[in-house]
């Protein structure tokens, strides 16, 4: 997989098409189809528009083989995810990201595994003393840009 320094971002339908690909290792189209078209109700061009955008983005290599192709993931699910959440957090105030993290806690189904692993986490993690707000002016509550 290659390193990519530039965001990842791709459309919830895109998504829906990768995790098909991460799941497998690589896939065709008629795969992809075959598996997404029950829940989604996706037909083949949906699928081969969706893998070209893809192609294009630089995320999934075609390989030709005889009169199809098999895809395969450029980049992997985790680094996907990790840019996304990246995404995410830089949308909102600094100061309000252990906040948003707190409520996607409370909103997820968690294991107790997963409640471990949190609590490791969390005894892992060093604090900060504060945190500076990084939004432009107008854009919080902050009373850090004087107003």
């Amino acid at each position: 997989m290659e390193t990519i320094k530039e965001p990842i971002k791709i459309s919830d339908s895109e998504w829906e098409v990768m995790r098909v690909i991460w799941t497998m290792g690589q896939s065709t189209a008629k795969e992809i189809t075959d598996l997404l078209s029950a829940n989604k109700n996706w037909k083949a061009a949906t699928v081969k528009t969706l893998l070209g955008r893809l192609v294009k983005k630089g995320i999934l290599q075609p390989e030709s083989q005889g009169k199809k192709f098999i895809y395969t993931p450029l980049v992997s699910e985790e680094a996907t995810v990790c840019s996304a959440t990246e995404n995410l957090f830089s949308h909102i105030c600094a100061k309000k990201i252990g906040q948003t993290i707190a409520e996607m806690i409370m909103e997820a189904e968690l294991t107790a595994a997963d409640i471990a692993m949190l609590q490791e986490a969390l005894a892992a993690k060093q604090p900060v003393a504060t945190i500076d707000c990084n939004c432009i002016p107008g854009q919080c509550q902050c009373k850090v840009h004087g107003h």
